[in-house]
This record gives C-alpha cells, structure tokens and sequence, in this order.
C-alpha cells in the first residue's frame, strides 16, 4: 500500500480537516447567500507607499473581496485550535483570522503587480511577453482564476503544481473517508510499530505526475465513482488509489465528504444550486484552487526576489566584482571563532556535538585532558543483538548470585564467565516485522520491482518504501539509507497479513551479514575484514586475575577483555572523491555509501531504538561517557582508529556491533581555508553544506523582513475595509457551544 503527502502553502487547503472535523455547528442559519458575503475588501492600489512604478498596474490589480466562506474555512482548518488550545473567545479567533487573510491578500495584489511589471518590462527575463498588461486586462475579465494562471503562465509548472495539490487534495479527503469502510471489509492493521527512516513517502516539492516524458501535461484527476470521475479517468492517481476500491464504495465516501461541506456546520457547497457530483465544478472547490494559485504568486515573487538577493551571496559588497566568497568565509569564521570561545570544556562540546546536523554544524572539537591523553570525539552507530527474555532472566540471576560491591565492576570474575556463556547462545533475528503487519504497511515484492538488491540470487523478495526506492522521480531518497536489503527470512503473503519466519543469526552470521552488505553497496569497492574471534573468551575462563589490570595502583576491570573483535572498512579510492571528513555526507562517496549500508542494517536488526534518531549516531566525547562500561571502552578504541573503524563488545544487554561513522580532529575541523570556489556546489562536500544553510538562513530573514515591510506599508486605514456586520454573528459561538 503507497503512502503519499501533499505539498502546502501558507493557506493550505481546508478541505481534508473539512472532512474529519467535529465539535459543534457554527451557525446553524446559515445560507449560501450568506457565505457570500463580503467580510473585509483589500486595495493597494490607494496606499501612497505604492511606488511609482507600479503605477501602470493599479487598476490591472483592482481590490480583492474577501468573503465569508474563506473565513469559516480558514477557521475549520487554523482558528478552531486557538479556542481550543489557545483559550481565545471566538470574536478574538475570526478577527486573528482575518487580518490574516489581509495580509495575504495584500502579498497577493503586491506581488502580482512586482511580477507584472517584470512580465511587461523586463524583455531580457524569462517570462517577459510583448503587451503583457493588456492580456492580463483581458484575462481578468474572464475570473481570478484566468489572470493567475496568465501570470504564472498557463502550461507553467507552478499552475499544474497548483491544480495537482487540488486534486490531491480532493482525493485524500476522499480516501480517509473510503478507508473506513474498506477497513469494515478487511481485517485491521496491526499495532506494532518499528521507526523508520526521515523521509520515508516524501515527495519531490516540485512533482506533479506527467503524461510522458515529452509531454507534460497533468496526468492525475479526482476519483469520486460519478460519472467523469472514475477510477479508470483518474490517471496517475490509479497507481496510489487504495486496495480493494470500488465504485460502490468510493461513491459512498465522497457522498460523506460532501455531506460534511454541506453540513449546517459549514453551508461550503450550495445543495440546492450546484451539481454536488461534478466537484470541480463547486464553487467551493473553485475558490480553493484560486487560493492555491495565489499561493503560487506570492511564492514566485519571493523566488524573483531571493534570486536576486542570492547573486549577492558569492560576491563582495562590490555588486560588480566577481565571486570571491568573502561574504560566506566571514559567516563560516564567525561561526568557527565562536565555538572556540564556547567549546572550551569537554561537556559544552559534548552537548553541540549532540545537536550536529545539516544545518547546525560542530566546526571546531577542544583539546583537553582527555584529548591529551589521546582521547578522541566522534559518533558510532549501535546495532544491538540482545539476549533473549530466557537468558536475560538468568543473568539477572548471576547477577545476584555474584554480586560484589567490592570489586570494580560491581561483579565477581564468575559473573563475566557465566554471561559469556549466555553471549554464545544469542541469535538476533529481522526486527522488521512491524513493516509487514504494524500500523503501516512499508514493505513491497522486490524481485520484478527492482533490479539489483542484496539477496536477489538467494531468493530474497521483499524489500520496503517502495515509493523513495523504485520512484525517485516522484519521491526524495531517503538519506543515510542504502534500502537495498530485504526481510531476512521467509514471507508468506496472505489476505489479511503476512506469515513471516526470520532467519536466526549468531554474532558471526551478524558480521557476516554486515561485511558482505558494505561490499555490495559499494560495487565490492570497500572492503571490511574483522581480526580473528576464536580465541575470545579464553583469557576471561583461564585466569581471572586476567579481568583486571592496574591503574594508579588500584585494581580495575580490563574492559579489553570483551572486545570480540575489531575490523576496519578500507575506503579504497573513496570513488574518486576527496577523503577527507569534510566530504563524509557526499552521496557519492564511499564513506557515504557505507553509512547508509550500515545505517539500514541497524533499522533491520538493532534494538537499541533509541540510536535510530540520531543525526549519524551516538555521540562519544573523548573522556568518560553514561554509557556502560564496556561500550565506553570499545567506543572510545574504535574513534581512535578514525572513520570505518567497527568492532564487536560483551555487554549486559547482549552484543554490541559499532560502527564509527566521523570522528574530530583537533583543532579546525575542515581546515582553515574551506575551498568554496572548488566545492561549493558539490552536493554532501562541507562547503556545499555549509553555503547552503547560509544561504536558506538568509535569504529566510531577508524575505521574513520583506513580508513584514510590504504588510507595513499597505495593510493600511486606506487599503484595507473591514465589515464586522457581515460575519458578527459567528462571534455568538461562544454562546452557542456552550449550550450545546
């Protein structure tokens, strides 16, 4: 079953919380007549702030009506939580709500005339077109939604994004309702949940679905079961319409949806005057897809706007010099001087290191005691193979049976020797099951669906999140995840579920599973070799004065002894990409591709969850962590032995397989010159990260601070009407639900 999400904008679609929403009526008397009442009128065009330039275009603008329906839809969607969440009385709620819709309209009209302008008088742009003015003249004569899509372009990509967050829109308020009764048909969905990667059914911010590849016209429309809008008229949408949809049953739940519009809790859609089973045709369903349209308007004028602010970005404050990055090294050594001067001890560090990620990023690691004595700071992953509820029972058991407060460790030699026995009975299976029979179904048959994945030739079929691996085209990979490794057993598939049988591995098969999954990935050029295992164990039986060593004349556990085995991935020519750790998050690297590997099998095996939300892993500081005291130590071994580096510990909690995925060196992190001429638009190099986030950072304030100036200048006495009479009545709300 696919998932899908819909891309919104500032006034996002009310319609599918129109569908679910519940509490009490609005207003009960109230009329389609009255829904079209006008509650405020917007003008810019009167405000003496309109510069001169714009002057041509004041009257192709004209004033925007706001009327009634928009405010009850825009409540259903936004205002209803203010009362609920925020305690605001419900005259207090409508006034919020429509000084918001001023000012979205008042971002409309201004940016309408900015792109007019460009359009009209700009013959070295994109968009310029001879007599632009007098054809949006002309197409505003024929409704709002003619003039937009003339001046977005009417075969522009905006306008289909906008008629496909429409339909989509329609559609998925349709299915949440069609999903009930097919779920009355079929047996329910599990409850069991395992996490899952960020980014999972995302889609592409810019996709709509094409006809074909040289023809891009819409292919996607509404399935309500009527006439027109059938399942076999509903392009794309067919390939994501739910499992076991009928006409039948598809006509019922758009019989819901509209019953729930036309409810006297709403009066959205006029029963008595419109065909309820023509949707497109609703005014209602109209008015929203001019909403989207607007939407577009004002998001293309901010993209004109940054465009030019970002020419700025590269360059000098010298508009006319070339790209000499000053403006981006300055940011980067302000951000580099700052964390030196924060950074100074161990536990500040420690704290930024555990909020590292794309856009916060740990450019400087401290020296300090720790570091001195040749400790280092780095993350590792955690694929946790635990003991089985039997054997966690009888170690709880020797636990208490050799107890010793005395020793280091908290332990008699005794304890180690009986856990290591129990170490030796664990075999870990796929924890996946979840993605099969959980709450959501992610997993798919793989073996025509995709060409190459590990386990093909053995017989392996299913693999998950078949929209991001087999649509790239539609959905965003998922980062940090190779999603090339199936269930790791047996499937049977049947009506109401699956019957899965997980194969069993021990610590041995699990590095196995784990070297040979990295050399795929890879194409077999990383290479991950382990140092020999036969002799683990023997010095914790033969002697047991050999779990001790001396440190500053005091007995201590020698956390060595439960070190299973340590290994290293050989990077090879880290396929042709710089090696260097500024370079780990380039999707092309080896370093990359061996994340991802290792990052899909933590999600596949590990039981340590708590891993699978983290950036790249556990973060580990150079110097005593709260972690237990044998994943300490092997930690602390493997960021000394730099990226790659993986190894195998005893713990009380079963097996730890660690990979290290970065490490810090002293001092500068990515060095003192960053070289943003070379790499700033390699995507996953530092610069290009880095530049980024810059950039989004600061074109982000400098259109919040535009937003703020163009509302300053024109929400104004002279441009803006309001008329309280034309929507007071919702204001009795208050009353009316407290008598409900």
């Amino acid at each position: 079953m696919k998932k899908k999400t819909i891309i919104c904008g500032v006034l996002a679609s009310t319609i599918a919380v129109a569908a679910t929403f519940g509490g009490c009526s609005l207003v009960s008397t109230n009329t389609a007549a009255d829904m079209s009442q006008t509650v405020a009128t917007v003008d810019i065009s009167k405000a003496d702030t309109l510069d001169k330039e714009f002057e041509a275009y004041k009257a192709a603008v004209g004033k925007t009506d706001i009327i009634k329906r928009e405010l009850v839809a825009y409540f259903i969607n936004y205002g209803y939580s203010y009362v609920q969440n925020s305690g605001k009385t419900y005259k207090e709620t409508f006034n919020i709500l429509l000084d918001q819709l001023v000012e979205n309209a008042v971002l409309v009209q201004y940016s309408t005339m900015y792109l007019l302008k460009e359009k009209a008088t700009n013959d070295k742009s994109e968009g310029y077109e001879a007599g632009a003015l007098d054809k949006y003249i002309e197409a505003s004569k024929k409704g709002d939604v003619s003039k937009y899509e003339y001046l977005l372009g009417e075969d522009s990509k905006e306008v289909k994004i906008a008629e496909y967050n429409l339909r989509y829109s329609i559609n998925s308020a349709i299915d949440s309702r069609e999903k009930k009764y097919l779920d009355e048909e079929t047996s329910s969905a599990g409850t069991d949940t395992r996490s899952t990667p960020n980014g999972v059914d995302t889609q592409k911010e810019d996709y709509y679905p094409q006809v074909s590849v040289t023809d891009d016209s819409l292919n996607y429309n509404i399935y309500t079961g009527y006439e027109g809008y059938q399942l076999k008229d509903s392009g794309a949408y067919e390939d994501d319409a739910l499992e076991g949809t009928t006409n039948a049953t598809r006509i019922k739940a758009y019989n819901d949806f509209i019953s729930s519009l036309a409810s006297s809790s709403y009066d959205l859609v006029d029963t008595k005057k419109e065909d309820l089973r023509k949707v497109r045709e609703l005014k209602y369903i109209q008015d929203e897809y001019v909403s989207q349209l607007e939407q577009c308007v004002i998001n293309k004028y901010y993209e004109v706007y940054e465009e030019k602010q970002e020419a700025h970005l590269k360059q000098t404050d010298d508009e006319n010099a070339s790209n000499d990055y000053s403006k981006i090294q300055s940011a980067y050594v302000n951000l580099l001087n700052s964390q030196k001067e924060n950074y100074e001890t161990e536990s500040n560090f420690t704290t930024a290191m555990d909020g590292m990620s794309d856009t916060s990023f740990v450019l400087y690691a401290p020296e300090t005691d720790d570091t001195a004595d040749g400790g280092r700071f780095g993350y590792v992953y955690n694929i946790l193979l635990p003991f089985s509820d039997a054997q966690n029972d009888a170690l709880k058991a020797f636990q208490k049976i050799y107890a010793d407060e005395e020793l280091d460790g908290g332990y008699k030699p005794e304890y180690y020797v009986a856990r290591n026995a129990l170490l030796g009975l664990i075999e870990t299976t796929d924890q996946r099951a979840a993605w099969f029979n959980g709450e959501k179904e992610y997993a798919f048959n793989a073996k025509d669906a995709v060409e190459r994945y590990y386990g093909k030739d053995a017989g392996k079929e299913w693999l998950f999140f078949e929209n991001n691996v087999s649509n790239p085209d539609k959905y965003e990979s998922i980062e940090k995840y190779a999603g090339l490794y199936p269930y790791n057993g047996t499937v049977v598939e049947k009506n109401d579920g699956y019957i899965l049988s997980p194969a069993k591995l021990n610590i041995n098969d699990m590095l196995s599973e784990f070297e040979n999954y990295i050399a795929f990935v890879t194409d077999n050029k990383c290479t991950a070799t382990h140092t020999d295992t036969s002799n683990y164990g023997n010095a914790i039986v033969s002697d047991k004065n050999n779990l001790y060593k001396e440190v500053n004349g005091k007995k201590v556990v020698d956390y060595s002894n439960f070190v299973y085995t340590t290994g290293k991935v050989n990077f090879g020519d880290n396929n042709g990409v710089d090696n260097t750790m500024a370079n780990f998050l380039n999707k092309e690297s080896n370093r990359y591709k061996v994340m991802s590997a290792v990052n899909e099998l933590q999600y596949a095996y590990t039981t340590d969850t708590g891993v699978l939300s983290q950036y790249v892993g556990y973060s580990v500081q150079a110097g005593d962590t709260s972690y237990i005291k044998e994943f300490e130590h092997v930690a602390h071994e493997a960021v000394k032995s730099g990226a790659g580096s993986y190894a195998v510990c005893a713990g009380d909690y079963g097996w730890h397989l660690i990979y290290v995925t970065y490490t810090y060196e002293l001092g500068n992190q990515f060095g003192e010159n960053p070289d943003w001429a070379n790499n700033i638009d390699k995507e996953g190099a530092f610069e290009n990260l880095f530049y980024e986030w810059f950039k989004s950072k600061t074109l982000s304030d400098l259109s919040t601070k535009r937003k703020s100036q163009i509302i300053t200048d024109f929400k104004l006495d002279t441009t803006v009407e309001k008329h309280e009479s034309a929507y007071k009545n919702l204001f009795e709300l208050d009353k009316a639900n407290s008598n409900s």
